[in-house]
């Protein structure tokens, strides 16, 4: 059985978004909360990132991020997805 790398969403906050994208960064499975998690693939291999079940898990985390916060999903996760793509971050 292979397990599950999508952190758990625990925190129902904004800092819990925060910290969500970070812990997917720290392991370079941070993607845009547009992106449908099925669709994502390896740049040199192209196969997909995501298990079924990875990605059954983050269209529920991600769903209920939005129907929550919104639009700040993506003030959530832009830190991180900067930080990530090396693209300093707006002073």
């Amino acid at each position: 059985m292979n397990a599950i790398r999508i952190p758990e969403f625990t925190d129902k906050s904004f800092d819990g978004m925060l910290t969500w994208f970070a812990e997917m960064s720290d392991q370079d499975l941070i993607f845009h909360p547009d992106d449908a998690p099925e669709t994502i693939v390896s740049i040199t291999t192209g196969e997909n990132i995501f298990t079924v079940d990875e990605c059954q898990k983050l269209d529920e985390i991600l769903s209920e991020m939005f129907n929550q916060f919104d639009d700040d999903v993506y003030e959530a996760a832009y830190p991180s997805f900067m930080k990530r793509m090396d693209i300093q971050l707006d002073a």
